[in-house]
């Protein structure tokens, strides 16, 4: 399986082309063995489900079953290109082990029922917890996967109806920091960028993006640059010798936890230089001076040494910045899942706020995503904020949301932050939350210290449900199990990186029992009568077309505003960028051509929060801030990480991802390609470590830091001395979708800690103290990592 074309050459073939041209068309197809496309009865539009780039492409179908996929040509996103698991990983539609029937626990083992049975024993729990105890017995954590009109639904249920506070989804992982940043420089959620940018730029950073692994169509885009006349200049921040990496025309390799360090040292040289746009910094901005006087304190010798990068190449990264002519900035895990998180992604807009680069093609910051619809999980209110980037804070936008869902203000938890996952965690543990509800997400592998997840999950005092395709390792321990429906089994839109929506269809039935995880939603909302405060239906609507239509209202003059779309205008072509209304009716590719910014104290998302503390900014002082209109460039002091290697604990642990799994291999495992090619955990380490350990490529190592170890093979990488890096995608499954044998762990969570950003919420997963040992001398598996592509051979 490993040997398939597109698993050596994940990017597939070259179409150079060069600064504003168009990017040539190329369409990718991968159909079932035998399969030619005109042996298919029909394709059906839909986007990619397993990453956040958004690829348009079309469903494959025959004799009623998925049998394919090609990429959409006319799509902005892709232009027809997929990516390995667009490829390869609607497979796992098909494994023999879906969920299709629900299940509850009897006498300690999970037992078929009938959906009356535990729907009802969901329902009873809800009743008796809301009169004994209130709303903040209840808890809802779910995915960046499922439909915006499925996370809408569940926002009303669980905000509107049932007056809980505790909401999130596994966006808290992945791209809250995204969120928080945006929400610090610019007052709202909303990316200013678009990837039609790659297309301009002359000039194109990645702060903590692996690019080539994690959005591999969007790297190819840039690859089909750099073949092309004139093409960008590349910056690589990163700790590990990527594809991208070796790409760059710069790569800084800091050391882990140092972010702000090295971002505070590149601003400096910024202004030492003059790079900055200061008509721009003067019309549009508020907070220049505050950097200014910040930043002094971090020349680059400074951060030479406390990040261990050479003088030099902070000098020349600082060169390719300064002098962009279009700068494109992009931002992933690097950053969002180290320490300091939204104080480093803050400095990469401020970057962009100092050289007036924004809103012009080629000149855009991508703060980025790490799932295919966390966009709407943030937009619709189902992280906990808000729908459609309503500020809590703010009485006018909770009074104005009640008019739309008709009911009285005050039933609108606002009286406190909305409460992030790590904290929903903590109050299960305690015992103050009885009923937690997982839809879609895997958190008894993908949470921090995973020993300490699992006995909360585990607690017999808290009714566990669990509403999923298979039986992950979550739902082995949940009283509940709701079978869902998977993608291209039901219909709904979901949001890229860069606010295109995409309309998937439904392409066939799903197995079994398995319902749609909005029929779902509203079966819970019936049980339980939600009403409005006229006695009708507090939920109007019955089917997902519907959900989008009370979703286009509850966006509409908010920055996310999807008036101007509709089910039938996404039909056929291209996605639709928002926001799109009746002044924009095709979209809006860029945000802040004008300058503008979506910060005027009445209309903004969000006051901003203290860096440091994460104290929330009060609307008095923000006011006194005076951003009506203006972007703010906030400065951060660098703070060294919490946990640091000592002499017992020598190397720093990150985690991260590769280009043939999704999270928690809960689709991915099941596609032959995919797990042929990464099929078990392993452990990055430089050369100049193996060489000093007495390591050799397939050594057996044991990585263990406080909380626990994990044992993997050992791959020798460009990564920087003195840091292991896992793959988090690896929890107790073996490859035929059992439990794993008895041993040693394999998932890298059983080592990191839980600590958290203090704006953003986010898990700090990349700073953890390890050590490591070698546990035999058995050399024979020198191919145990993933597959090397063919750049790597």
């Amino acid at each position: 399986m490993a040997s398939h074309p597109r698993i050596a050459h994940p990017w597939g073939r070259r179409t150079p082309y060069g600064p504003g041209e168009p990017w040539p068309v190329r369409e990718d197809v991968q159909l079932a063995d035998g399969l030619t496309p005109d042996d298919v009865d029909r394709w059906v539009q839909s986007a990619a489900v397993l990453h956040s780039n958004g690829d348009g492409l079309d469903i494959a179908v025959k004799d009623g079953r998925i049998v394919g996929v090609r990429g959409r040509t006319v799509d902005r996103v892709n232009h027809g290109r997929l990516g390995p698991k667009d490829l390869f990983g609607w497979q796992a539609n098909h494994s023999p082990d879906r969920l299709t029937r629900p299940l509850v626990r009897r006498d300690g083992r999970l037992v078929e029922t009938s959906w009356e049975t535990a729907m009802g024993v969901v329902v009873d729990r809800t009743r008796e917890l809301l009169a004994e105890q209130g709303p903040s017995a209840l808890g809802f954590y779910t995915t960046g996967q499922l439909f915006l009109e499925e996370y809408y639904t569940l926002g009303l249920i669980a905000h509107g109806g049932l007056g809980t506070n505790h909401v999130d989804g596994n966006t808290r992982l992945c791209t809250a920091t995204a969120a928080a940043a945006l929400k610090q420089s610019f007052a709202s959620d909303g990316q200013p960028g678009s990837y039609a940018d790659i297309d301009h730029a002359d000039t194109i950073a990645l702060f903590g993006h692996n690019m080539a692994e994690t959005q591999s169509v969007t790297w190819t885009r840039v690859l089909d640059r750099l073949a092309g006349p004139n093409p960008p200049r590349v910056l690589c921040v990163d700790p590990r010798e990527t594809p991208v990496a070796r790409a760059a025309t710069v790569h800084l390799r800091p050391r882990p936890g140092t972010n702000v360090m090295l971002m505070n040292a590149l601003l400096r040289e910024l202004i030492e230089h003059d790079w900055v746009d200061h008509a721009y910094v003067d019309a549009h901005t508020v907070g220049y001076d505050e950097l200014v006087q910040r930043v002094a304190d971090y020349p680059v010798e400074r951060a030479a040494q406390v990040c261990d990068v050479p003088v030099g190449d902070l000098h020349e990264a600082a060169r390719l910045l300064g002098t962009a002519g279009r700068l494109l900035s992009t931002v992933l895990q690097g950053f969002y899942q180290s320490h300091q998180a939204t104080a480093a992604a803050v400095q990469v807009n401020n970057v962009h706020l100092l050289r007036g680069m924004l809103g012009r093609p080629g000149c855009g910051v991508l703060q980025m995503n790490g799932q295919p619809t966390a966009q709407n999980t943030r937009e619709a209110g189902a992280d906990g904020d808000l729908p459609g980037f309503r500020n809590w804070s703010n009485d006018a936008h909770v009074a104005d949301l009640a008019r739309i869902w008709n009911i009285d203000p005050m039933d609108i938890p606002h009286y406190a932050a909305p409460t992030h996952l790590m904290q929903i965690m903590r109050y299960a543990e305690q015992g103050t939350i009885r009923l937690l509800w997982v839809t879609g997400t895997n958190p008894a592998v993908s949470l921090p210290e995973l020993a300490r997840v699992r006995r909360i999950l585990a607690q017999e005092r808290l009714l566990l449900v669990v509403q999923d395709i298979f039986l992950t390792e979550t739902a082995q321990l949940a009283d509940v199990v709701l079978p869902a429906a998977a993608w291209g089994e039901k219909t709904g839109t979901f949001t890229n990186t860069d606010r295109t929506v995409h309309l998937s269809e439904k392409a066939v039935e799903p197995p079994g029992e398995a319902r749609p995880d909005l029929d779902i939603f509203l079966d819970y909302a019936r049980g339980l009568d939600l009403r409005d405060q006229d006695g009708d239906p507090l939920v109007k609507w019955s089917d997902a077309e519907g959900a989008f239509e009370g979703w286009k209202e509850c966006s509409r003059g908010r920055p996310c505003d999807y008036s101007g779309l509709s089910y039938d205008r996404l039909r056929g072509g291209s996605g639709i960028q928002w926001p799109c209304t009746e002044d924009a009716p095709d979209g809006t590719e860029r945000l802040y051509a004008d300058g503008r910014f979506f910060s005027a104290p009445d209309y903004c998302e969000s006051y901003g929060r203290d860096l440091v503390t994460g104290a929330p900014v009060s609307p008095v002082e923000y006011r006194a801030l005076n951003p009506d209109g203006r972007a703010v460039i906030k400065a951060a002091a660098y703070q060294s990480a919490h946990e640091r290697p000592d002499a017992e604990l020598p190397f720093q642990l990150i985690t991260g991802r590769t280009i043939y799994h999704f999270h928690t291999r809960t689709k991915t495992g099941r596609a032959p390609e995919l797990q042929a090619a990464a099929p078990d955990v392993w452990v990055e380490v430089a050369a100049a470590d193996a060489a000093e350990q007495g390591w050799v490529e397939g050594d057996l190592l044991e990585v263990s830091t406080p909380r626990g170890s994990v044992q993997a093979r050992l791959r020798v990488g460009g990564i920087r001395p003195g840091v292991l890096f896992l793959p988090f995608h690896y929890g107790y499954w073996d490859t035929g979708g059992g439990h794993a044998p008895d041993g040693p762990g394999r998932a890298a969570n059983e080592l990191t800690l839980t600590d958290w950003d203090p704006a953003s919420k986010q898990p700090i997963f990349k700073t953890a103290a390890a050590r490591a040992r070698r546990v035999d001398g058995d050399r024979t598996a020198a191919d145990a990592g993933p597959t090397r592509t063919e750049e790597e051979r």
